[in-house]
């Protein structure tokens, strides 16, 4: 069976436009698609006391969110195979256990305990961070409506991006929806190389955009072979490159970044770096975070 696209549910609005964004993936790509609902009432509640007071258990309420979350998928993709689980599990544990046998994992910017629409929920977050395949955290649009199309998609290149999944990922997803792949490197010019000097002046900037473009090149060689009908667009720009990122995100149908697997503390978001996790945050557009593997630090 191929490995399903997986999305975490929690009858929250923003879990439900995850939900039609991965339908229309999953539609995309021929895979099949896993609803998962992950809850901890087996632990802080028994059916039976539920019931003597009345009131719904959380294991219905958890049947009740899957199973519309299902209908939901099947009228809007009548084409793709859907299934459902309820994990008594802590969602952020839960999920990355998902992402084990997933294509990817898809989730709203934050669920039913988020405060305000920019803030990104703890559990994304920290599936972001531990998840081994990659995760889509669905930003841009206001919740209820689906994210405006541009038939583009940008690719954060980092230093290490020669070989990594990033690349072929977002070349893979530019390939299938016939979008348009920017792929940008930012460049910054330290202020200790700067110079006064008219005959020198710019020298010093010149060099680092030169090896913005030639870490561009290098990265993006290997797949540019692989998917030859993809138009690519290669992008340098002065800046930090979370800035320049976010600015790149407001018109793209999908913002990819690459995120090092690395072995630290066991704390949610430290395993991912400043762009990965200020994309997360603030991006306009759905941010795929595709994980690669580093050296222990």
């Amino acid at each position: 069976m191929e490995r399903p696209l997986v999305v975490g549910v929690d009858g929250s609005a923003p879990s439900l436009r995850a939900v039609d964004w991965a339908a229309d993936e999953a539609a995309l790509h021929g895979v099949p698609l896993r609803l998962v609902h992950a809850s901890l009432w087996e632990r802080y509640e028994g059916a039976a006391l539920a019931e003597d007071l009345g009131k719904p258990s959380e294991q219905t309420i958890a049947e009740g969110i899957v199973d519309a979350a299902a209908r939901r998928a099947r009228e809007r993709r009548p084409e793709v195979k859907v299934f459902t689980g309820i994990v008594p599990e802590e969602p952020e544990y839960a999920l990355v256990h998902e992402g084990h046998d997933a294509t990817a994992l898809v989730l709203g910017a934050r669920g039913r305990g988020g405060i305000a629409e920019f803030l990104l929920g703890s559990v994304s977050l920290g599936v972001a961070a531990y998840a081994t395949c990659p995760v889509v955290v669905l930003r841009g649009a206001p919740d209820g409506q689906p994210p405006t199309a541009h038939g583009r998609i940008v690719l954060g290149v980092g230093e290490e991006a020669h070989g990594t999944e990033a690349v072929g990922f977002a070349f893979e997803e530019a390939e299938r929806r016939g979008a348009v792949l920017e792929a940008v490197r930012a460049w910054r010019c330290p202020a200790r190389e700067s110079t006064d000097h008219p005959l020198l002046a710019g020298e010093p900037a010149r060099l680092h955009e030169q090896h913005a473009a030639e870490t561009l090149e290098t990265a993006l060689d290997d797949a540019v072979a692989r998917y030859p009908t993809v138009r690519v667009h290669r992008r340098t720009a002065e800046g930090p490159a979370h800035k320049v990122l976010l600015d790149a995100s407001a018109d793209a149908d999908l913002l990819v970044v690459g995120a090092a697997r690395r072995h630290r503390e066991h704390r949610f978001g430290l395993q991912l770096g400043r762009v990965a996790h200020t994309a997360l945050h603030h991006a306009a557009c759905p941010v795929a975070v595709v994980p690669h593997r580093a050296h222990p630090d």
